[in-house]
């Protein structure tokens, strides 16, 4: 039996069976669920002109002071088209994340108000083309290595934003909890968790004809490193494998560029196709730049929500939660999304067509209703259950998503709900 290479040795050649081991074994990480996290990912506007491109360190210089003084221990970063994303601190449960991203975010939000700049209430840049502002070796290699296949890579880059939630693998065996049956369930809720928040349908300043514009982008970036893992019973092992044959998108250097020899996969680089051995820190790199709908960290982060508008983000977060914790919710849903497995390319169907489809409504409603119904078992407080009760009502209750309310205000009012410009900059 081929050995994990030693945690010492990060500089030591990988075989190309050491790497299969080694992935297998830290990306899914069991144990009894309840952990959480989310990783709230915003456009940055500057309301005086809409149009303009904000630059990366202008919205740093924003959030400069907030960055050490965040109440729930978040931390900051920054994409390459100016968008700013809290990651929370893990919560020991759903209510205690809540408490802590809704802390650091009203810190954040005050700073980013004082600096005369806005958050988008959308989870694609409505108008602005994509540019990236973040000057760092990886951004480079990773815009060269989109850019060969069309511009889907550079808008996804520049000009998205989503809403991840991070949840534990779940118990080891095969049982109820267990990783493999949610790693199962998680795919199988994935469109519907699209249609349900879909909340960017405008593209080049009007609307686009999809629900999740955002996630239409991202279909069209890279299958290699953005489709879906393949379900198996053996989840670890579909993730080495889809992990080894996805191809390199940089190879960090200490100096000169990163970018990686064209259509060069992991596994080509394991095999000696590469510029030099593959070495462990070259693999975990490699796995950092891994976009799958469902991605293993040891946890699993959840793709592929849209960004939300305002506190949204909490009702959102805490419904998807649910879904997936709360066995009596999970098991729900598992049923009420079977029949969306028989739609032609599922995920296409949620994006494009959202809850107007019947099928994605149906499974919508009887999810989201679910989750409701989770609340107070999870303990949330009355504020998440009152946000929770009012996007069920005013959304889904209504077989809409929030992109339909979005397309509802363009056009009464002719703008960008969120992007109204003020009269002068706030100092």
């Amino acid at each position: 039996m081929v050995s994990i290479p030693d945690l010492e040795h990060e500089k030591r050649p990988l075989s190309e069976a050491e790497a299969e081991i080694y992935v297998a074994s830290v990306c899914f990480k069991t144990g009894p669920p309840g952990t959480v996290g989310v990783e709230i990912e915003r456009i940055v506007h500057d309301p005086l002109d809409p149009r303009r491109a904000v630059p990366v360190a202008e919205v740093q210089a924003a959030a400069a002071q907030t960055e050490s003084e965040l109440p729930g221990s978040g931390v900051i970063t920054y994409e390459p088209g100016g968008q700013l994303e809290l990651s929370s601190a893990c919560g020991v449960d759903l209510p205690s994340v809540i408490q802590a991203a809704r802390a650091d975010l009203a810190v954040i939000d005050r700073s980013i108000e004082d600096a005369g700049l806005s958050f988008s209430s959308v989870a694609l840049d409505p108008s602005r083309p994509p540019v990236r502002t973040l000057d760092h070796p990886r951004y480079a290699a990773m815009e060269a290595h989109f850019d060969r296949s069309g511009p889907a890579g550079r808008t996804m880059m520049c000009s998205t934003a989503s809403l991840q939630v991070c949840l534990d693998a779940g118990l080891s065996g095969t049982g109820t909890g267990s990783a493999v049956q949610r790693w199962q369930r998680l795919h199988q809720l994935a469109p519907v968790l699209v249609a349900l928040f879909a909340n960017s349908p405008f593209r080049y300043g009007s609307p686009s004809g999809w629900q999740s514009t955002r996630q239409a982008v991202w279909l069209k970036t890279d299958p290699s490193r953005t489709s879906p893992v393949p379900v198996s019973d053996d989840p670890p092992t579909a993730w080495a494998r889809y992990a080894l044959d996805a191809t390199v998108l940089c190879i960090p250097a200490s100096h000169g560029s990163w970018e990686a020899p064209r259509g060069l996969t992991m596994r080509g680089w394991l095999r000696g196709q590469g510029p030099r051995p593959v070495t462990r820190k070259d693999l975990d790199y490699h796995l950092s730049t891994l976009f799958p709908f469902i991605r293993p960290r040891g946890f699993l982060e959840i793709r592929v929500i849209d960004a939300q508008a305002g506190s949204d983000w909490e009702a959102v977060a805490a419904m998807t939660t649910a879904l997936v914790d709360d066995q009596r919710a999970a098991d729900i849903a598992a049923e009420a999304c079977a029949p969306v497995a028989a739609l032609p390319d599922p995920m296409t169907v949620a994006a494009r067509d959202g809850l107007a489809d019947p099928v994605l409504a149906a499974a919508g409603l009887v999810c989201a209703e679910a989750a409701l119904g989770a609340m107070e078992r999870l303990h949330v407080d009355a504020g998440t259950r009152s946000r929770v009760e009012g996007f069920l009502e005013n959304h889904t209750a209504r077989g809409r998503s929030p992109a339909d309310q979005r397309i509802e205000d363009w056009r009464r009012t002719g703008r960008f709900s969120g992007l109204v410009q003020r009269k002068e900059r706030i100092r």
